[in-house]
């Protein structure tokens, strides 16, 4: 029987995991995350108002109640916690799962500015990740600039735009909630460097800033037409043309009252947070215009928006895991087809699937044939790895070491939890936003 942990359980472990039962008929395989609730960034990414993109809850659930998947929350894997090699002692092999888990900086002057955070932060604050330790993001502020123009940043605009009406129904923690229904900000400005026919979100999402209830979306006419490609958007990639069409349309759309505004701003390079009595008060760009090699080029010119809040979504990087070698550059584990690579030589029994391995790029999806490939690697290599002699169980070897994963029915109490929470609150499931909540509902004492 091949034993292989899987450390994640995001779309990228959970696949793993699918994959693995699915392509080899003799493995049993342990899913470990260091967060007692599974799922990832499809529980802690996905805004709460995407009902549908959370569904994928409902399938990752499926691989994860197979009979030869085992879910182990609460493990984390590095210093203070299991060392890497002590994985490779308990398991034939280890596949890493474990995403990109900062934020790129911009590096530019007062990026530290109280009011200055960066999109990630926002987004686990309302989804209720245990780790969020920030609330005051919306207090006292007016004006937000969002920086970066993928769909974070067009979800973070989103959540700052909605009314309590339409957060309501959503999962989002009571005290996000309350917070953003109490919110003054009515101006949002979502700002990219570069310009409309380059910008990185989808149309799906884009089009959801102009069905918000009450909320003008605008568009400068001239800034569209500094992108080369804005006359003419033929050429262009389909989802880069609709997006062009999209915003075309809101150029030509007179001005309306709304309580928010929204305004999509390109060819601005941010270049200094601006304070105001102690905190950020603007956002200093410089305006930009394409170069010759797809990029862009200071023009020397400058503009100052006002914002109390700033939400910098630049882009996500990996992280160095304890007893892995890593790639600063790309931000990666080294690999071969998955296959993690030390030194220029395969590390046998050590995989790697996800952003840790491509880095932050594609969609959920995108996790799916990446899975494979890896676990075809692993798959390829199992008659070897297999000859290794394991100790008992796992899980009784991880016990005696003291430490009490949360398995699969502590989950389930977990939700059972947060569904009598949304219970007594008049909503529907309320996620339970910190550690404590979540390990005592673990433990069956949702007090």
């Amino acid at each position: 029987m091949l034993r292989v942990a899987v450390v994640g359980s995001g779309p990228s472990g959970v696949y793993t995991a699918q994959s693995l039962v699915q392509l080899h008929s003799d493995v049993l395989v342990d899913v470990l995350d260091r967060l007692p609730c599974p799922y990832g960034l499809v529980r802690y990414g996905v805004a709460p108002d995407h009902e549908k993109i959370k569904s994928l809850q409902n399938n990752l659930r499926a691989v994860l109640e197979h009979e030869r998947v085992r879910f182990l929350g609460g493990v984390e894997v590095g210093p203070g916690a299991v060392p890497a090699a002590r994985l490779r002692e308990l398991y034939h092999a280890v596949v890493y799962c474990v995403g990109a888990a900062t934020d790129r900086h911009l590096g530019i002057p007062g990026e530290d500015l109280p009011g200055s955070w960066s999109a990630t932060e926002f987004v686990s604050w309302y989804s209720a990740h245990p780790d969020a330790a920030a609330d005051g993001f919306v207090l006292g502020a007016r004006s937000a600039v969002v920086i970066g123009v993928g769909n974070v940043a067009v979800d973070v605009t989103r959540m700052l735009a909605r009314g309590q009406a339409e957060l309501s129904p959503t999962d989002m923690p009571q005290a996000a909630l309350t917070a953003l229904a109490a919110s003054r900000v009515t101006e949002i400005s979502m700002v990219g460097r570069r310009g409309p026919s380059q910008a990185r979100f989808t149309t799906k999402e884009l089009r959801e800033l102009g069905a918000l209830p009450d909320t003008e979306v605008r568009v400068d006419p001239a800034e569209l037409a500094l992108d080369p490609a804005y006359a003419d958007p033929s050429g262009l990639p389909a989802a880069n043309r609709r997006n062009v069409e999209v915003l075309r349309g809101w150029a030509e759309t007179p001005a309306k009252d709304a309580h928010h505004h929204i305004r999509l701003r390109f060819f601005l390079r941010p270049v200094e947070l601006l304070a105001e009595a102690g905190r950020v008060g603007a956002v200093r760009f410089e305006r930009t215009r394409p170069d010759d090699h797809g990029g862009v080029t200071g023009t020397g010119h400058y503009e100052d928006i006002e914002a109390q809040l700033v939400l910098r979504s630049v882009g996500y990087r990996g992280v160095p895991l304890e007893g892995l070698p890593f790639d600063t550059t790309t931000g990666t584990v080294p690999h071969l087809a998955g296959r993690v690579l030390r030194e220029n030589l395969v590390a046998p029994g050590e995989y790697v699937a996800g952003w840790i391995k491509r880095g932050p790029t594609g969609v959920i999806g995108t996790n799916r044939p990446d899975a494979k490939e890896t676990v075809t690697s692993l798959i390829e290599d199992a008659a070897v790895l297999v000859q290794k002699d394991l100790p008992e169980d796992p899980l009784t070897a991880l016990r005696a070491e003291g430490i009490e994963p949360v398995e699969w029915s502590g989950w389930q109490a977990i939700e059972r939890a947060e569904a009598e929470l949304g219970a007594s609150l008049g909503r529907g499931v309320v996620k339970l936003p910190d550690w404590q909540s979540l390990l005592n509902a673990a433990q069956g004492d949702a007090g």
